[in-house]
């Protein structure tokens, strides 16, 4: 039985540009595009009414940048799309949650293959962002988790399934599971994406 498609949603102020990566995003047989926005305000409308799994969000646009969406967004998994080159640009959005972020010139595949990471819980960010996370120190929250947490997280990081941790770790799937459910629990988040984050942030996925 074949997988439901991975539902996006693209958010961009030119509409030539949201109508390029709908008609690319169409073309794959896994992906579909369940809805467009032009800011910030009808991004979390939207998605709202839509149900993405992953949204495309353009930094900048008029009246106000995409991190402003954010956290509208909780429990999505938002890949920014920017024109942006500084590294540090995107560091504002990585901490308000994006899962990993792209180029505006990125070629077509690749950009299906980015939406398909993130969907799938990894977290994508170049060297230089992990580095500037790194350096703005680890999450507080971390020194609540127990060794083994650090260590199954550190495998979500890595962006691994509760299986692969297990085997990785010598542990029973089950074991991974509750340890999993206590990570989010302690680090106050929702999701692996969000948790993987304060994996990158810290320096616990190895980057």
């Amino acid at each position: 039985m074949a997988a439901d498609p991975i539902r996006v949603l693209v958010v961009d102020d030119h509409p030539v540009v949201r109508q390029g990566l709908r008609t690319f995003l169409d073309l794959q047989d896994d992906i579909v595009v369940v809805g467009e926005a032009q800011d910030s305000a009808s991004c979390v409308a939207a998605a709202a009414e839509t149900s993405p799994d992953v949204v495309l969000l353009d930094l900048k646009m008029p009246g106000g940048d995409g991190v402003e969406a954010l956290p509208g967004l909780r429990g999505v998994k938002v890949l920014v799309i920017t024109s942006f080159t500084d590294p540090s640009a995107v560091l504002p959005a990585m901490r308000a949650g994006a899962a990993g972020y792209v180029y505006k010139d990125i070629d077509p595949p690749a950009l299906a293959s980015a939406i398909r990471a993130v969907h799938a819980g990894h977290v994508l960010l170049h060297p230089e962002v992990a580095r500037l996370l790194a350096d703005s120190g680890p999450a507080p929250e971390l020194a609540h988790l127990t060794a083994r947490e650090r260590e199954v997280l550190a495998e979500m990081a890595r962006g691994r399934s509760n299986r692969e941790i297990a085997r990785v770790l010598g542990l029973a799937e089950k074991t991974v599971k509750t340890h999993v459910s206590a990570i989010l629990t302690k680090l106050g988040v929702q999701d692996r994406t969000q948790a993987a984050l304060y994996a990158v942030r810290s320096g616990l996925d190895g980057a």
